[in-house]
Formats: structure tokens, C-alpha cells, sequence
């Protein structure tokens, strides 16, 4: 496992708490989303929520991944409580983070979402705290005074946001007084964008880039084509999948497969050593299994040239998704016409 090292977690005074201090390890590369722990639209069942998000998650500390990311609206609370039991016993060896829903974010609310969050994981400090959206509403300069208090009372380490554009993300920081260490923001192969911005911002000043939906649902992982789509809710709803993006994206697929014969390496794991290739960027791609755990983890063995780099940002610039308003009709089609489905696909990747 490789690590990013962003330097001490900030000093609180903690006067109001009687919590011990948590030394947080440093960041894993590869870190572990947990949307699907307890989210019903994922479609997984209560066997995989009960049994083996518990042992996904011990075998990904066991591989040296640290950093572990959920929200309080995955399963409405519900993934906290589970990751919080997974992570029992082991808390010294985990990068702690969540995400609070950003309604009605006035300084007491910020505070007491973020009491919930910590007991429903079962700790008393939370490594990170993430605004999961920008509020179109209420300005940063009032939500990060709820920050400030929790980090003041040594209840929140480092305080991140989530979905921010650069400039949003620079006045979080200026309104918190403090670094902003993290943006969480949808990033990958199919969804480059950040590498624009974000990226070089963040290597420029030691910020980091966590990069959700890292293999986009499982549409990198080269499983699925027109002939074979995914059928649980989250999956199912994603254009990505229609024939007409699998055919868009068939140059990208190409030079995913050649880098990935090379490396000897499943097209996720490229796609994940693409992200990663920043020292400033983490993925935290879900799992289904133990064994996606493990492929997943694995991909921060790779080390990708540049130019194989290159080429792969190349051909995720010029994949060009059919998106908005114009794919509805063919997503209600595709959704109505698949009846069947395949009940056994497990291939989660969202954080």
C-alpha cells in the first residue's frame, strides 16, 4: 500500500472533552467506500451487510488500507453503525471519515450531525468531516463556524468538503481559518475533470483529492457491454451503461485493455493506478467481496509510465457520454425491458 502523508492532524486545545487523543495514521492511497454497507438501492441484502462488509473491511485494514469513508445519509445512518462495528478494536489503525448532509447547516446543527455521526460509529473523533454538498443557500462562512467548534473540541480532526468547485473550496478555507485538507469529488476515467483543477491545486499545496465513483459504478471494470447490464437500482440508472455510451466508449475500453495486458492487471486496477498516479489524490472505490477488496487494494502496486498515463487521459478526454435530458427515454426503456438480470453480480465500487 502506498500512503499520503498531509503532516500532523491540527492542535485542539479540547478543553470541553475528556476523549483521549487519536494519533490518525497516514492516508492509503487506495482507501474503502461504504455507500452499499446498508444501502438497500445497492441491492446486496442483509447477508452482506450483516457478514461480509464485516470481514471486507477487517481484511482492508489487515492490507494496510487506512483510510475508510462513509456519510450519515448511506442507509440513513445505517453504514456508520455497520463500518463502526467492522472497526472496532482497531480504531488506531484507521483514517476515520464522514460526511454531513448540508440542510439546514447553522452552527448547532453541523455539531450536533456530527455527535450523531460519532456515536453511531462507535468513536469519539472523526478523523474527517465532510460537507457532502455545497449548500446553494447557506454561505460557508456559517458552516464553518460549526467546524471550527468541533475541531476546538477536539471532536473533528480535519474538516473536508465534498461536490466543490476550486473557488468554493478556497473560500470553505478562508471561511474555516484553517486547511480545507480535502475535496471529495466524482473522478475517474469517464469523469476527468478534476484532473484540470483540483489536482494540481492540490499538489501545489498539499490539499488532497478524494476521488469517489473511481471505476464509475463498475463501467471500467470491462463486465459489462450491450449485451450484458447491470440490474440494481444505482447501476441501472446510470446512462454510462446504455449501448450507445458502451459504443462511445469503446476507444477508452481499448487502451484500458492494452495498458492493462502490460501491467499483467484487471482493468479496474489500471483505472485505479491512473487516479493515484497524483501524490495528492486517493480513490476509495466500494467492494462487494473480499476478493474485489483485495483486486482493489492491489492496484497500488502498479506503477504506470508516463506515457501509458498519457494515453489514458488521452482516451478519457476524448469518451464523450450521450448524458442529460435526451438519454431519459432509453434509460426507462433499458430499466422496464430488463426483467431478469443477474442476481449474483457483486461489483460495487462507490464511496
Amino acid at each position: 500500500m502506498r500512503y499520503l502523508d498531509v503532516g500532523p492532524v491540527p492542535e485542539t486545545s479540547a478543553p470541553e472533552t475528556s476523549a483521549p487523543e487519536i494519533s490518525a495514521p497516514k492516508i492509503s492511497a487506495i482507501g474503502l467506500g461504504t455507500w452499499q454497507f446498508g444501502s438497500k438501492e445497492w441491492g446486496y441484502g442483509t447477508p452482506y451487510a450483516e457478514r461480509e462488509a464485516q470481514a471486507i473491511v477487517r481484511r482492508a485494514i489487515e492490507l494496510g488500507v487506512t483510510l475508510f469513508d462513509t456519510a450519515e445519509i448511506y442507509g440513513l445512518g445505517r453504514s456508520e453503525r455497520i463500518l463502526g462495528q467492522a472497526i472496532s478494536g482497531r480504531r488506531e489503525d484507521v483514517f476515520l471519515a464522514t460526511k454531513l448532509l448540508p440542510v439546514l447547516p447553522v452552527p448547532p446543527v453541523v455539531q450536533q450531525r456530527a455527535v450523531a455521526s460519532a456515536n453511531r460509529l462507535g468513536v469519539s473523533r472523526l478523523d474527517l468531516y465532510q460537507v457532502h454538498q455545497p449548500n446553494p443557500v447557506v454561505p460557508d462562512t456559517v458552516i464553518m463556524r460549526g467546524m471550527r467548534t468541533l475541531q476546538r473540541i477536539g471532536l473533528v480532526g480535519e474538516v473536508g468538503v465534498s461536490n466543490y468547485p476550486l473557488a468554493r473550496w478556497k473560500a470553505a478555507e478562508e471561511a474555516l481559518g484553517s486547511r480545507v485538507l480535502s475535496n471529495q469529488v466524482r473522478f475517474s476515467l469517464v469523469a476527468p475533470g478534476p484532473a484540470d483543477d483540483l489536482v494540481p491545486y492540490a499538489e501545489r499545496t498539499g490539499h488532497v483529492v478524494i476521488a469517489y465513483s473511481p471505476l464509475a459504478q463498475g463501467f471500467l471494470s470491462g463486465r459489462y457491454d450491450a449485451s450484458k447490464r447491470p440490474w440494481n437500482r444505482v447501476r441501472s440508472f446510470n446512462a454510462l451503461f446504455l449501448p450507445v455510451n458502451q459504443e462511445r466508449a469503446a476507444g477508452l475500453l481499448r487502451v484500458l485493455r492494452e495498458v492493462a495486458d502490460a501491467h499483467d492487471a484487471s482493468f479496474s486496477q489500471v483505472a485505479l493506478a491512473w487516479l493515484i498516479r497524483s501524490p495528492a489524490v486517493v480513490a476509495i472505490p466500494g467492494a462487494s467481496s473480499v476478493a474485489q477488496l483485495e483486486s482493489n487494494a492491489a492496484a497500488a502496486e502498479i506503477d504506470l509510465t508516463d506515457d501509458e498515463w498519457q494515453a489514458l487521459r488521452d482516451a478519457a478526454v476524448r469518451f464523450r457520454p450521450a448524458t442529460g435530458p435526451v438519454v431519459l427515454p432509453r434509460l426507462l426503456h433499458a430499466r422496464l425491458g430488463s426483467r431478469a438480470g443477474d442476481p449474483g453480480e457483486q461489483s460495487g465500487d462507490e464511496g
